[in-house]
């Protein structure tokens, strides 16, 4: 590596360093750690690396929100419960994409008339996928939670019958196409968004959702894309009136087909991958460790490690 390529991973350190300070010093100060990120000079929007800091700085704090406001939460799962019901069985597989803390994904399978065999959800912050893990155990569910980018999901092709999103999408605005391309890479049977709707909000909504840089259009960039959108609405029931929650549900031409566990592939080569307990081990000689029983899939995860198959 030369000298020019030494210093930019410098400068990007010490970017990253500042960042981190600053967002964990904003967050202290009871601020708004991601407005701290969006008005620093390195940062445009909300970005990953940001929304990364952000996460694992409120985890636990969703939990906290749900112990607080139980009948309010309880209410909020059996509606999205009674939307995903009819695409689900005893044999069915299905993913929360960005399930936080999975105060959401095991309100849903309490509500759920048949639990799925496979159940499965995943975030980008290992703080907040460890509160998950703990939360589900309290609540006696089976789910199984991993670190992983919505943009890079380490799963194969069609390979999970229904895959969901609940307000994980909404930080995303700028993206919205490359996020549902990939929820519907993974989808066999059907792709449910359960998102801030820009387009049925009031001014004063929409006027909240481009500062914040919400997403926007997405049953517009969905059949752009090709997909079959069979219900575009806003909820019945909505905690918050400033991000008005609806529906975007996409079914796919697979929806007929019996499905399979799902198939792991290493987000970064996209080649198979086995899960081996204490580390998934890909094709192409990368390995992705488990920090205390949760899998870190991200690319920026893998270990080069070609011994580790022998």
């Amino acid at each position: 590596m030369n000298s020019q390529s030494d210093n930019l991973l410098r400068s990007d350190a010490v970017d990253l360093c500042h960042l981190i300070l600053g967002m964990r010093a904003a967050y202290a100060r009871g601020e708004n750690a991601m407005e701290y990120a969006r008005q620093a000079a390195s940062i445009v929007g909300n970005s990953t690396v940001a929304t990364l800091i952000a996460y694992d700085l409120q985890a636990g704090t969703y939990i906290e929100w749900v112990r607080a406001n139980s009948e309010a939460s309880s209410r909020w799962c059996a509606q999205l419960a009674k939307i995903l019901d009819p695409f689900l069985t005893k044999q069915s597989s299905f993913l929360e994409v960005g399930c936080g803390e999975a105060t959401t994904l095991a309100g849903i399978l309490q509500h759920l008339t048949h639990t799925p065999g496979h159940a499965l959800g995943f975030d980008i912050s290992w703080s907040r996928c460890s509160e998950g893990t703990i939360w589900l155990s309290e609540k006696k569910v089976p789910a199984r939670l991993f670190v992983a980018d919505l943009f890079d999901i380490p799963l194969e092709d069609a390979s999970v019958d229904v895959v969901y999103t609940s307000h994980s999408l909404e930080p995303n605005g700028g993206r919205e196409e490359a996020a549902i391309r990939e929820l519907m890479r993974v989808a066999r049977r059907a792709v449910v968004l359960f998102e801030p709707i820009y387009e049925l909000a009031s001014p004063e909504a929409q006027s909240r959702m481009r500062h914040h840089g919400y997403v926007r259009g997405l049953k517009e960039t969905a059949e752009r894309m090709g997909a079959r959108v069979t219900d575009y609405r806003l909820l019945d029931y909505m905690p918050r009136h400033l991000t008005p929650s609806g529906l975007i549900l996409i079914e796919k031409d697979e929806a007929d087909k019996a499905g399979d566990s799902p198939a792991w592939r290493c987000p970064l080569t996209h080649t198979p991958m086995s899960d081996m307990g204490d580390v998934f081990v890909g094709d192409a000689g990368l390995v992705y460790p488990v920090l205390r029983g949760i899998p870190m899939l991200r690319a920026e995860h893998g270990i080069v490690a070609s011994k580790m198959s022998d």
